[in-house]
């Protein structure tokens, strides 16, 4: 069983479900039956597509859910006031409660009577006792209002939370979806390439839709995605002396672009690079794409800065799924320069 380098998670917990059920992908399970497909490469684009739009819409999803989130937090601060406001009218009554015991607020009005010394002082105690009674009224009906609102705002809070579960698991399942397809059409993929390496007979280009970019600069990177692996000039047990090109640690099938405007010169599916591109540019610089599998170009086409020229794969001399990248002065092996600092003289920063 091969390893397999996933992209890092895409996304936050919390997004917002509805905004990502229109990235569901269309492909079916029987897309991905048994026996070669010669329209897997294709497949293959179409999930990465379908990941590339779940990838936004889960964005605009975490960006609702923090904001939801900062409500629920409202929320639970409100309640925290409302939990200590009751704790206070509470204490009111207690107090309230205490001074009419002392003030003799709770005898009966006979046994007032009786007690009082005078008329004067029998009225006296009447509107003691009817201000008490009123203060009691008002004490009872502030706690009773505050502890209705505290209950509608708890009601709040947990539907809120309940709301964010349920984003959450929804989101999961669209997730696992995309992923288990994709990982299945991925190596699917590199099967049919390991067949064409070992025939060595490349079974020719899938013409993959361009993505609708307009590149500003002359130079890209090879791939979107990638962490750089193998360096150029490292030593390893898989090349004969040191390496010479830039590993980009990519999951299979991830689109391989055209560094720079140039033409096709090879397309090779044998030996230890597996399926490779080889592309000349104006200045007499070559740029190769091994390991691939699969290509979506011919020798002798032309080809525009990002264009797509394959999917990367893991075919050849490999130990796992990535793009070996080289630039040569001369369309064969031996002529390798530092793919980083070439690059990086035309603009193109790899980190």
């Amino acid at each position: 069983m091969r390893s397999f380098r996933r992209h890092p998670r895409l996304i936050a917990v919390l997004v917002c479900a509805a905004a990502v059920l229109a990235a569901r992908p269309t492909t079916s399970d029987e897309d991905f039956g048994d026996g070669p497909d010669p329209n897997l490469s294709v497949q293959v684009a179409r999930l990465y597509a379908d990941a590339a739009v779940a990838t936004q819409r889960y964005e605009e999803g975490r960006r609702a859910a923090d904001a939801q989130a900062a409500e629920v937090d409202r929320l639970e601060q409100l309640l925290d006031r409302e939990r200590r406001e009751i704790a206070v009218h509470h204490e009111e009554l207690g107090r309230i409660a205490r001074a009419q015991y002392r003030d003799s607020g709770g005898l009966p009005v006979a046994a007032q009577i009786i007690l009082a010394g005078s008329p004067d002082e029998l009225m006296r105690g009447q509107q003691v006792f009817s201000r008490q009674n009123v203060a009691v009224a008002n004490a009872i009906g502030k706690s009773r209002r505050a502890e209705a609102r505290l209950t509608a705002d708890e009601g709040k809070a947990a539907a809120a939370w309940q709301a964010l579960e349920r984003r959450r698991t929804e989101l999961d399942g669209i997730k696992k979806d995309i992923e288990e397809k994709l990982e299945q059409a991925r190596w699917q993929l590199q099967g049919q390439a390991d067949a064409s390496v070992t025939a060595g007979s490349c079974r020719g280009a899938v013409r993959l839709d361009q993505p609708q970019t307009q590149f500003t600069t002359a130079w890209v990177a090879p791939v979107e995605g990638y962490q750089l692996s193998a360096g150029f000039g490292s030593g390893g047990a898989r090349w004969a002396h040191r390496h010479t090109g830039q590993d980009f640690a990519v999951p299979i099938g991830t689109p391989v672009r055209a560094v720079g405007e140039g033409r096709v010169v090879r397309v090779s599916c044998g030996g230890a690079f597996g399926i490779e591109v080889v592309l000349e540019h104006d200045g007499g610089y070559y740029t190769q794409y091994a390991h691939l599998a699969a290509v979506t170009v011919d020798q002798g086409d032309r080809v525009a800065t990002g264009q797509w020229i394959g999917q990367s794969g893991t075919t050849g001399n490999s130990t796992g799924p990535h793009l070996h990248f080289e630039v040569r002065v001369t369309p064969e092996l031996g002529s390798s320069l530092d793919p980083v600092p070439w690059l990086g003289s035309r603009g193109v920063s790899l980190g």
